[in-house]
């Protein structure tokens, strides 16, 4: 199993076979974390991989490893690498970073001018999202498409969202521009910090959650008072 290799491609319409998998292991692995997730389906998996928006991992035996897609919003002037997810049994192999390093090789070919972002809750993203050249922004930077927020309904965070007016969440926001100036040495420090520390991050994310989730609670105790 160490000496174990994968095929990172990109995916097309013969792995629709792997796409019921693919939405159920998303689902899984946000439920083990306690976190929330924008449910897909597998139909919608495979339009991504009719469109050629998406990246699939494969062993050489043909077992399905690891996956994400392309999202394009606002009219392609932003756009989103969503739905990273990798096979328990194969998240020792670094595939996480392969499979995002592809899927940002790949929005970088097909929108070339857009803004790269995404949300995530998971510390190592973020420290892929870092080494890539994405930083942390707030929401009011991303995309303002209504379809994109609507996605978000079926988080189970959905409602903190909405109290704080879509400004703020359980996720943290991240954004690469093409426009910004290269070799920013506050952007470098910034990813620097990233790669220092990773628990330091898991540990942000859990006290952002612990807030959030106490004001919510606190507002609900107060509204029932005066009901």
């Amino acid at each position: 199993m160490d000496n174990i290799s994968f095929q990172i491609i990109i995916a097309n319409p013969s792995h629709k076979k792997y796409s019921s998998t693919i939405t159920d292991e998303m689902e899984n692995s946000a439920k083990a974390r306690g976190t929330g997730i924008a449910k897909r389906t597998p139909e919608y998996v495979e339009t991504k991989m009719e469109e050629g928006k998406a990246i699939i991992a494969l062993t050489q035996d043909g077992t399905w490893a690891g996956f994400c897609y392309i999202e394009a919003w606002g009219h392609g002037k932003y756009v989103a690498n969503s739905g990273l997810i990798v096979a328990p049994e194969f998240r020792k192999y670094g595939l996480a970073r392969k499979i995002k390093r592809e899927i940002f090789k790949l929005s970088r070919l097909k929108y070339p001018e857009s803004k790269i972002f995404g949300l995530t809750t998971g510390a190592a993203v973020m420290k892929i999202n870092s080494e890539l050249g994405y930083i942390p922004v707030s929401y009011s930077d991303l995309t303002d498409d209504e379809a994109f927020w609507k996605g978000c309904q079926s988080c189970v965070n959905y409602e903190i969202l909405m109290s704080k007016s879509r400004q703020n969440c359980i996720c943290t926001a991240m954004l690469f521009d093409p426009q910004a100036k290269k070799n920013n040495t506050e952007d470098l420090a910034l990813r620097d910090d990233f790669k220092k520390e990773i628990n330091l991050f898991n540990r942000w994310v859990r006290l952002k959650k612990y807030v959030m989730l106490k004001l919510t609670k606190s507002k609900d105790s107060i509204n029932s008072f005066f009901l």
